[in-house]
């Protein structure tokens, strides 16, 4: 469905600027964004994916990953098209690296689906909180696709989702607007940040990007400002963002900033798309950077993509009894009595009660992805 934009200048010639992300793309008129799903027509801006589902499916909350967040209970996660990073490693390129939408209104918009597996459905925001409801979700999340480049309909849906008592989730490279997190900010409860290296090196070869560090001020203001509960991750890609300097980065910059119990998820990388040439991260590495995470003074740093491994659980920091035992993102015991460590009693900051009822079978439309 297309849209007129909420953010977004008229500027000389019928040109605009976005002010979505933090590129603020300046579009000629019949052009498009960076990201292919805004459209200058006439003149004026329009979103050309509001309520357009490439995939939605039901899983853990853990999975996003978020663990120190409604623990056990069951998110609707939702996906789009396009994306204003695409990274050369993603893992979800079907769908993010759509190059254009199909737009009705504009002779200069023609259908390409080359590099997507699937076609849209519009599902709006009051069916989105409905089939929530039907599935026993406790929230919704807005993932596999960046969620910024959604901001018109997210913000619609979750605003709905809000009044009747669901959370809500964005699973974001963080590279929003001020102005745009200001606007979604009193609705959002997760924000679940990618920061996928500590240099501008890295953020260029990786996703274009030319200062990585809008990011890191975006971040701290969602945490700051509007209180949202912020998990961190990082996945590891040997021989780009695997070095000491920039690991001890990204814990410093999350102790200083975010706080030491703020959770960080080092995952290991799996070959994707441009870097298939690049081996799984070794878990030495991801072990090496825990260790970088436990002597910059955070709690809670986890192992992702390695299942089994101790380190996807969740211990105490005071006494370091297991309270949380995972596998592969599944909940097999809970010790975390009220908030606080079931042994010395140590208030552990987890969001929103232990869903422990028995999970009901996953639900998918199109792409499977975690």
């Amino acid at each position: 469905m297309i849209k007129e934009a909420i953010l977004y200048e008229r500027l000389k010639d019928a040109k605009v600027r976005c002010h979505v992300c933090q590129r603020r793309c300046i579009i000629s008129p019949n052009k498009f964004g960076y990201c292919y799903t805004r459209q200058n027509i006439e003149g004026k801006l329009y979103t050309l994916i509001y309520g357009e589902v490439s995939t939605w499916h039901i899983a853990p909350i853990e999975i996003k990953p978020l663990f120190h967040f409604y623990p056990g209970s069951k998110a609707l996660s939702f996906g789009s098209l396009g994306c204003n990073f695409r990274c050369l490693g993603c893992q979800n390129w079907e769908i993010a690296h759509v190059k254009q939408i199909p737009n009705p209104k504009s002779k200069s918009s023609t259908i390409n689906y080359q590099l997507s597996t699937t076609n849209p459905e519009y599902i709006s925001p009051s069916k989105a909180v409905e089939l929530a409801r039907k599935h026993n979700c406790q929230g919704l999340s807005w993932t596999y696709n960046e969620p910024t480049i959604w901001l018109e309909y997210t913000l619609d849906t979750m605003i709905l989702a809000k009044t009747q008592n669901f959370y809500t989730n964005y699973v974001t490279n963080g590279y929003i607007t001020e102005e745009a997190l200001d606007l979604i900010g009193p609705h959002l409860d997760a924000f679940r940040l990618d920061v996928k290296g500590f240099s501008d090196e890295f953020y260029e070869k990786i996703a274009n990007i030319p200062n990585f560090r809008v990011i890191l001020k975006t971040a701290e203001r969602a945490k700051h400002k509007w209180k949202m509960h912020m998990e961190v991750i990082t996945n590891v890609i040997p021989g780009y963002n695997d070095d000491e300097n920039q690991l001890k980065g990204i814990a410093g910059w999350i102790f200083e900033n975010l706080g030491k119990e703020t959770p960080w998820h080092v995952t290991r990388f799996v070959p994707h798309l441009k870097l298939s040439y690049i081996p799984s991260t070794p878990v030495e590495i991801l072990e090496k950077a825990r260790e970088i995470g436990i002597k910059a003074g955070l709690e809670f740093i986890y192992l992702g993509n390695v299942p089994g491994h101790p380190a996807e659980n969740t211990y105490c920091p005071k006494c370091k009894n297991l309270l949380i035992e995972r596998f592969n993102y599944q909940i097999l015991k809970y010790q975390n009595k009220n908030g606080k460590c079931a042994y010395c009693g140590r208030k552990i900051p987890i969001v929103g009660q232990y869903a422990d009822e028995k999970q009901k079978p996953l639900k998918t439309k199109s792409l499977n992805y975690s």
